[in-house]
């Protein structure tokens, strides 16, 4: 599937409209467009989310749906894949107008057109990579704008970082995340990849491991002659991915990255110390991360290979840069619900609680994330309280999450968070099932459907002192593409009622 859909290179008063304004992507191309020049409307429901807040700082307040939402000085209409065409009133009237409109991944690849576009794409680390690249970025003297799929602490919490040398320059490198689910990356035009992971997901959409795979070297395939695919080496499906896209184009420059690499990006993974992550790559020496786990020094190290090789696209030497991408990359602290550190706690009992909320909905995500709190946070106990995003996800992969907790040492389960386009009451799992899964295969697992009742287990765990074992207190962790960071937003109020400290 090849998009044709283009935007004005000039951008500069032309009007758009969003449809699901809110959404965390839509957001950031919001950003985007508004960097450029572009005047934005847009409508979506009353229910505040946390997009909100950057919404406000652009001085746009989202309207709700109507008719009336779409003014004849409307150029564009930009809208959410959960709205339809054929319902939105929004819609329905800029269809009736024969105004262009656009899907979000639609959009943004019109967008990506119009510079040196650069995609993230893989199962899991998308975000953070491309948060990454973005604080990297930001610090060398390339005119870029990278477009990330959350807000990113070091953007200023914004979804985009966009350098100040982009308004002295009519060419500028563009790295976005782009997404897998129903092939959306095809509408994008890279020039380089970051591929960071693929195995079995979004079963509702791709039922075996070989259609997902086969949609990432679909995608790999769109790259120019000479293009650039940078991947994983210590991922099984990248690498086989990769394979068969050498298979294909001979002509694609093929950078591994990681410890079973081999070349500039070989990797070795140090310890964790003073709360920092050292590693090293063969071309850089050593380097270091302020956030937890493994996998995120590999995404680490996919982000430094990219911005080194766009450095070199550039005409400039990467050895000089290597001073300044050590620095960029202790400023990196993550992004929403990305091992975000929402609160600091004091138990009943007196001892320190971290209240993490992260959006590991996959069982490697959710394993690997683990394993990296395990070791960043070795003196505290670590109770997790998870739900599980999609019927078709968990029923899929029952035994995979039922054994991805074992760097946890309490285990608290929800319901599941259906999709809108799943039907909950023919699907044969449910978050008692998972939890009793999970049960045989860890020592203590708790099933809390509903989030009071999870909020009021984790506080009585929390009550009781951590043990020796544990010295430093306790963290708490939210972790799902649900809404479960509501469970630990009661927790939070509990610990207030019951006079314990709280520090947000």
């Amino acid at each position: 599937m090849t998009n044709e859909k283009t935007l004005p290179e000039n951008l500069r008063g032309v009007h758009f409209h969003f449809v699901g304004i809110k959404g965390t992507g839509m957001v950031a191309l919001v950003e985007i467009l508004n960097s450029r020049g572009a005047k934005i409307t847009g409508s979506d429901v009353s229910e505040h989310f946390y997009t909100d807040d950057v919404l406000d700082s652009l001085g746009i307040k989202a309207l709700p749906f109507s008719r009336s939402n779409i003014t004849p000085s409307v150029n564009y209409v930009i809208y959410s894949s959960a709205y339809s065409a054929e319902k939105n009133p929004d819609l329905i009237e800029a269809a009736s107008r024969g105004i262009p409109m656009m899907l979000y991944s639609e959009a943004l690849g019109a967008i990506s057109r119009t510079a040196y576009s650069c995609g993230v794409c893989g199962v899991h680390g998308k975000t953070t990579t491309t948060g990454l690249c973005g604080t990297i970025l930001e610090d060398l003297d390339l005119p870029s704008q990278v477009l990330a799929g959350s807000v990113i602490a070091s953007f200023g919490n914004s979804c985009t970082m966009t350098s100040p040398l982009c308004k002295s320059s009519d060419h500028h490198y563009f790295v976005a995340e782009t997404c897998e689910y129903q092939r959306h990356f095809m509408a994008f035009f890279p020039q380089k990849i970051i591929l960071t992971s693929v195995e079995s997901d979004h079963q509702d959409y791709y039922p075996t491991y070989n259609d997902i795979r086969d949609a990432f070297v679909d995608y790999i395939m769109r790259l120019p002659h000479g293009g650039t695919l940078i991947y994983c080496a210590d991922d099984k499906g990248a690498c086989e991915t990769a394979e068969i896209a050498r298979s294909k184009r001979s002509d694609i420059r093929f950078i591994p990255y990681g410890e079973k690499a081999e070349g500039d990006y070989s990797l070795k993974i140090g310890k964790v110390s003073a709360g920092k992550h050292a590693f090293s790559l063969a071309c850089t020496g050593e380097l270091s991360i302020r956030v937890p786990g493994d996998h995120n020094v590999r995404n680490a190290a996919a982000a430094v290979a990219l911005c080194r090789e766009l450095l070199a696209e550039d005409k400039k030497n990467p050895a000089d840069y290597t001073k300044k991408i050590a620095a960029s990359l202790e400023k990196f602290r993550g992004g929403k619900r990305r091992s975000e550190i929402v609160a600091r706690a004091v138990s009943p009992c007196g001892q320190e609680i971290i209240v993490i909320d992260d959006y590991g909905h996959h069982p490697t995500a959710v394993a690997s994330t683990l394993a990296g709190y395990r070791d960043f946070y070795r003196g505290h106990k670590i109770i997790v309280d998870f739900m599980s995003h999609t019927y078709t996800r968990t029923a899929a992969l029952l035994d995979e999450f039922a054994s991805s907790f074992s760097s946890a040492d309490s285990v608290i389960i929800n319901k599941i968070y259906a999709s809108a386009r799943e039907d909950a009451s023919a699907a044969p799992v449910t978050g008692k099932i998972l939890a009793e899964h999970t049960a045989k295969k860890h020592p203590d697992v708790t099933y809390a459907a509903e989030f009071e009742e999870a909020a009021e287990c984790a506080l009585k765990k929390l009550s009781v002192p951590s043990g020796p074992k544990y010295p430093d207190g306790y963290v708490f962790v939210t972790m799902g593409a649900g809404d479960n960071w509501k469970a630990g937003k009661l927790l939070l109020e509990k610990l207030k009622n019951l006079g314990c400290e709280v520090k947000l």
